[in-house]
């Protein structure tokens, strides 16, 4: 696994304008700029899936689902980050200043890579926690056929899993994701 080094420190403002004018995309926390990895055919793969299965799922109910092109903005701690795949059920909230990044989404998704799975699961997901909108997270694994779902209940926050056969519930509009679709033919793809 591979660490992280910021690329160097900006305020909000220099980062916005930096990224505007950027080729590649950049995460912003507490004043460090990180660049984003590029992705595995595997991990683009499981990503493009998951994105087809949410489109399909929430599309009846006026939901939108956004790539990993979308911005978010955690209001409560100011890191500005881009998940995987962004779902959004109700009017949008966006940043003040950046109107390109939304501030309240309902699911995010993260497909899970060897040099962000330690990330997606300790220090982004301590910032995803304070997005008052959020109702579930999910991290979708590379390795395994697995899928870890984070549904708020209240103020806590209840952990399940989905393997081979079975489908992960989202917790909004009885929206699945089927395990078996998403992993169909994945195994064959080189990291």
């Amino acid at each position: 696994m591979t660490e992280a080094h910021p690329l160097q420190r900006m305020t909000v403002d220099e980062y916005l304008a930096f990224e505007a004018t950027s080729e590649q995309k950049h995460e912003w926390v507490n004043g460090e700029v990180y660049a984003m990895a590029g992705s595995t055919l595997r991990h683009a793969r499981l990503a493009s899936r998951v994105n087809s299965q949410l489109e399909r799922g929430f599309d009846r109910h006026g939901c939108e689902v956004f790539s990993s092109d979308l911005l978010v903005t955690i209001q409560a701690t100011g890191r500005r980050t881009y998940p995987n795949l962004t779902v959004l059920s109700g009017p949008r909230l966006q940043d003040p200043k950046n109107r390109h990044s939304l501030m309240n989404p309902t699911i995010i998704v993260e497909v899970l890579s060897d040099s962000t799975e330690s990330s997606d699961r300790g220090d982004k997901w301590q910032h995803y926690r304070r997005i008052e909108s959020l109702q579930t997270y999910v991290l979708v694994n590379t390795r395994d056929e697995r899928i870890e779902v984070y549904t708020r209940s209240g103020d806590a926050w209840r952990f399940s899993e989905a393997g081979p056969g079975e489908v992960a519930h989202l917790g909004l509009h009885d929206v699945t994701l089927e395990v078996d679709g998403l992993y169909r033919g994945v195994s064959e793809d080189v990291d």
